[in-house]
């Protein structure tokens, strides 16, 4: 799909991303580079212990994901990201895969006339048609150039 433009965006449209599978690699990178190493998401006999019964990914590993999933409609028209507000609702587990739906909420032309603001309300989806976690990001999106 090429990259789509803020003059292509419409109140409602509505995405569907393909699926990606959370692996233990993508855990063990993501601890690692976040130095996050809570033993929920590194210890399997600790997290056994807890009300997941098992390790999970960390909740912001899903926030990743989702963004690169996302965002290849708006690959290479991204001006800038300019905020994101987050819910985690449920546990991503190691060998869910996942996939965004993302609407839009709110289109704004802003000062420059080659750029407005996008708003996507978005979900993270499991195998399972579960809401793992939802929220809205704000991009500044390039217009078409016009002739």
């Amino acid at each position: 799909m090429e990259a789509l433009y803020f003059d292509d965006f419409h109140l409602g449209q509505e995405f569907v991303t393909k699926g990606r599978t959370v692996t233990e690699a993508d855990v063990v990178n993501f601890s690692a580079l976040s130095w996050d190493n809570n033993p929920l998401h590194t210890d399997t006999e600790y997290a056994k212990r807890t009300p997941f019964g098992e390790r999970i990914a960390h909740g912001l590993l899903g926030t990743v994901m989702h963004a690169g999933l996302s965002y290849k409609i708006t690959e290479g028209t991204i001006i800038a990201f300019l905020s994101i507000t987050w819910n985690f609702l449920l546990p991503l587990r190691i060998g869910d895969t996942v996939h965004v739906v993302q609407r839009v909420k709110e289109l704004r032309e802003t000062s420059h006339p080659d750029r407005g603001v996008l708003i996507f309300e978005k979900e993270l989806v499991n195998q399972k048609g579960e809401v793992v976690q939802t929220g809205t990001t704000t991009i500044l999106l390039s217009k078409k150039k016009k002739d």
